[in-house]
Parts: structure tokens; C-alpha cells; sequence
């Protein structure tokens, strides 16, 4: 361990020794450290003085940790080149053949690097927000608590990690320092919008909001480090000197992977989609735990804690059953007001965005998205516990039928993005980045267009003409 944290801190001295004695990075950085955090502090007055003339107490009292977090942000942006000419830049100017070719194994450079690009934007960052603190104490505004400002300073560092991974990830990636800085707007970008969403936590939520931030953003940032690390090789930088992008061949790997041997759509079923199938195996187990967890805590949490929010008096509780029955006539027209290829479109385009969110999250946020539907079942059910009706009977007639292939279908689906996402950032040597992608979302489409879409077809038919005749039958016994 200790000559791990030797090598590591080998290649980030280095490093460090490199980036100090260039004053094109030193001074533009002393000056926006030095000079940011007084506009911040001037900006601060006028919308003080604003909000005292107009009004806005709400606006006003989280006004300084909503300027922190920005402060925060502009030092890691500013600095984010650094990072992404860590590897490609070295490789243009010629300095990092010693480096490749030293006894340091690959995890040892990547980290190193890494541990650089995360320290110096993260110091200009405090410096920063420590500058601005001093700066608004002379001001008539609510200084944030000290819980609030640790969390602020969580929030920083998570996207640090989060940005540096990514530029560094990209630098790993690309063959030019123009082609990187080219891509820093992939980086750049998403995280501006990510700020854009925790400002309205800050405003809007209290101080525990913001951990759901915090725990999201270092979850995201670890699985880019682990993506990192997986694919990162040494050989691989120092053998490509130019990207083209071959379509053609591309092509050819994932139609090869998607058919394999198969050679009729009998034969395709009969072999290749159950090798798929069987590789899901794991992650639609740990989707279905999830699941489970999912639908019974938001049926929980509705029993327990929605009588706390909401007045259910007897008078509302019959009014609300009135409503439902009086709606029940409804569904004989459901195949007009929503015919069944409508649905299945709806429900395919869903399946669809929950795997593009996957991909841009390494599965996290399309498996967040569905355990959310899933918890929305429980809590429907949960409701209608509350109103006096049977979950157990409702979801046996309203959900059952056509949900014994849409769940089926939506489960295989998730379990195949989860697996996308594991790929990822499991190491394989012999194999580039954008070929483990393709190949991934081959497998993927193998089960979306195999299994899923005849399923979520069979679902819409039944859910638009059988399920409501059941739900019918069944609903003077709820």
C-alpha cells in the first residue's frame, strides 16, 4: 500500500513541479481567485439593496450560499484545461514517453494525474469562497450556517471529482489538445446545468435536500473514476495518433454481434437471444431487490406520513370514492381516448429514454428513473389503501393483466441498461472504450427489439381492451 501512495504521489509531484512554473496557469488563476469573490461581494450588495427596496426574504436568506456555489464553480471550470491536456498534451509535446516508459503501472499515472487534477482547481476554489465569506460578513444579509457551508463544501468537491475524472477521462480519449478542448463543452455544459438544479434545491428545499446532491454527484464521479481506471492502458495512448470515425465498420461490429451465428430469426431466437438473457441474470436480481424495496417503502411512506399532509376525513374519503366510481364508465372508451398504438409508442419511447439517461450515467439515473415508476405503483396502491379499497384486489385487476408483460418488459430492459453500465467500467484489455460501448448496446437492442417490443405490444392490446373489463368486474368488490 505504501509504495502504491509513493508511485501515486511520483507522478503528482511531478505534476505539480509542472504547473507552478508555468505563470499562464499561476497567474490567470491568482487573479480570479483575488479578483471573483469582490464582483461577487458587489453583486451581493445591489441584491441586497434589490430585495430590500422590492421584497424577497426567501430570495435574500439563501442568497450567499447560492453565490458560493457559483464561486465555487468558476475556479474548476477556468482550471479544467489543465486536466484535459494532462495525457494528450504531454503526448503533443513529446514529455510523456519518459513517463510511459517508467516501471509505474497504469493505475499509478492515472491516479496521480488525477490526484493534480483535483487538488489545485479544489484549493483555488476555497480560496475563493474563504475570500468572499470574509468579504460578506460586512454585509446586512444572514450569514449560512456552518452545516450549510460544509455541505457547500461537499457539493464543490464532489464536482471537482466529478469534472477532472471527466476532462481527464476525455484527455485518456483524445489524440489532439484541440480535439479535448473541443470536448471540454461535454463537461462544462452538463455540470452548468447540474449547478443550475442545485440552485433551485437552495432555494427552494432546505439544507437536507442538498445531500441527495451531494451522494449523486460522488456516485457519478466514482463510476467515472472507475471508467477511468478500467480502460485506461498505456500502449493505447502512445499507439494512436489520429481518430476517424469508420462507420462502415461500426456498423459491421454491431450488426456481427447483434445476428451472431444466427442465420434465420428462428435460429436467432433459438440461440443468440438466450446467451443474451442469460447474462442478465444478475442485474435483473438486483433490479428486482431494488423493486421490492421500492414499491413497498413508497406504499409505506403513503400509509404512514399521507394522513399527516392531507385532511382525509370521512366526508373527503367518500368524496373521493364517489369520483372513482362515477369514472369507472370511463374506460369503455379508453380505446378511443387512448388506442393501444399510442400506448405502445408512449411505452417504448420511455424504455428508450430511460437507456439514453443510462448511458450518460452509467445506468444510475435510467435504474433511479424506473425504481421512481415502480415506487409510483406502491404509492397508488398505498392510496387506495388510504380510501378504504383493496391494493391487493386493485393491483390484481388494475395492474396484473397487462402488467405481467409490461413489468416483464420493463425489468428485461433495465437489467440489459444496468448491464450497459457495469461494462463500462469493467476492465477488459482488449478492448477500447467505443467498442465495449457498441458492443453493450448490440446486446441491449438484442433484447429491446427480441423481447421487449412484442411485449410491450402484447401489454398495450391488453391494457387498453382486457384490464379495464377486469377492473370493472372486480371494482364493486374493492
Amino acid at each position: 500500500m505504501r509504495r502504491n501512495f509513493q508511485a501515486i504521489w511520483m507522478v503528482a509531484r511531478r505534476e505539480f513541479i509542472d504547473q507552478f512554473r508555468d505563470w499562464r496557469i499561476v497567474v490567470p488563476m491568482l487573479l480570479l481567485v483575488s479578483l471573483f469573490p469582490f464582483i461577487a461581494d458587489d453583486t451581493t450588495r445591489q441584491a441586497i439593496n434589490f430585495m430590500n427596496r422590492y421584497g424577497g426574504d426567501l430570495i435574500l436568506d439563501s442568497l450567499v450560499p447560492f453565490v458560493v456555489l457559483v464561486i465555487g464553480f468558476f475556479p474548476l471550470s477556468f482550471t479544467l484545461v489543465v486536466a484535459l491536456e494532462s495525457f494528450v498534451g504531454e503526448k503533443e509535446r513529446g514529455t510523456i514517453e519518459p513517463l510511459l516508459s517508467s516501471p509505474l503501472e497504469d493505475r499509478h499515472m492515472y491516479l496521480g494525474k488525477l490526484l493534480v487534477g483535483i487538488t489545485t482547481p479544489l484549493v483555488f476554489s476555497y480560496a475563493s469562497i474563504v475570500i468572499y465569506l470574509i468579504l460578506v460578513t460586512r454585509r446586512a444579509v444572514e450569514f449560512p450556517s456552518a452545516y450549510m457551508l460544509s455541505l457547500i463544501f461537499l457539493l464543490t468537491f464532489a464536482h471537482a471529482v466529478l469534472m477532472v475524472s471527466s476532462a481527464i477521462l476525455i484527455s485518456v480519449q483524445a489524440t489532439t489538445i484541440r480535439s479535448a478542448n473541443l470536448l471540454a463543452s461535454f463537461v462544462v455544459v452538463p455540470v452548468a446545468f447540474l449547478l443550475q438544479g442545485e440552485t433551485v434545491l437552495i432555494f427552494w428545499g432546505d439544507e437536507e435536500v442538498l445531500w441527495f446532491a451531494i451522494v449523486g454527484v460522488t456516485l457519478l464521479s466514482g463510476l467515472l473514476v472507475r471508467l477511468g481506471l478500467a480502460h485506461f492502458r498505456r500502449e493505447y495512448l502512445l499507439g494512436r495518433e489520429i481518430d476517424t470515425l469508420n462507420f462502415k465498420l461500426m456498423w459491421r461490429k454491431f450488426k456481427s454481434r447483434f445476428v451472431g451465428e444466427a442465420h434465420s430469426i428462428t435460429d436467432w431466437y433459438v440461440r443468440e437471444l438466450p446467451s443474451t438473457l442469460s447474462q442478465l441474470r444478475r442485474p435483473l436480481l438486483v433490479l428486482i431487490v431494488l423493486a421490492v424495496i421500492a414499491a413497498i417503502g413508497s406504499y409505506v411512506w403513503v400509509v404512514a406520513y399521507l394522513p399527516s399532509h392531507i385532511d382525509l376525513t370521512p366526508e373527503r374519503v367518500d368524496r373521493i370514492r364517489t369520483l372513482v366510481a362515477q369514472n369507472i364508465t370511463n374506460l369503455d372508451d379508453l380505446d378511443e381516448t387512448l388506442p393501444a398504438p399510442l400506448l405502445f409508442y408512449h411505452n417504448a419511447r420511455t424504455t428508450l429514454v430511460f437507456l439514453l439517461l443510462g448511458l450518460i450515467s452509467f445506468a444510475t439515473l435510467g435504474i433511479t428513473l424506473f425504481l421512481v415508476n415502480i415506487g409510483l405503483v406502491g404509492g397508488i396502491l398505498g392510496g387506495a389503501s388510504l380510501i378504504g379499497y383493496s391494493p391487493l384486489l386493485m393491483f390484481a385487476s388494475g395492474i396484473l393483466p397487462h402488467g405481467i408483460f409490461e413489468l416483464t418488459a420493463v425489468f428485461l430492459a433495465a437489467a440489459a441498461m444496468f448491464k450497459v453500465g457495469a461494462g463500462l467500467v469493467t476492465p477488459q484489455t482488449e478492448k477500447s472504450l467505443g467498442e465495449v460501448l457498441l458492443l453493450s448496446l448490440a446486446d441491449w437492442f438484442r433484447v429491446f427489439i427480441g423481447i421487449v417490443v412484442p411485449l410491450l405490444a402484447i401489454a398495450a392490446l391488453v391494457e387498453v381492451y382486457i384490464t379495464p373489463l377486469l377492473f370493472q368486474k372486480a371494482f364493486p368488490f374493492l
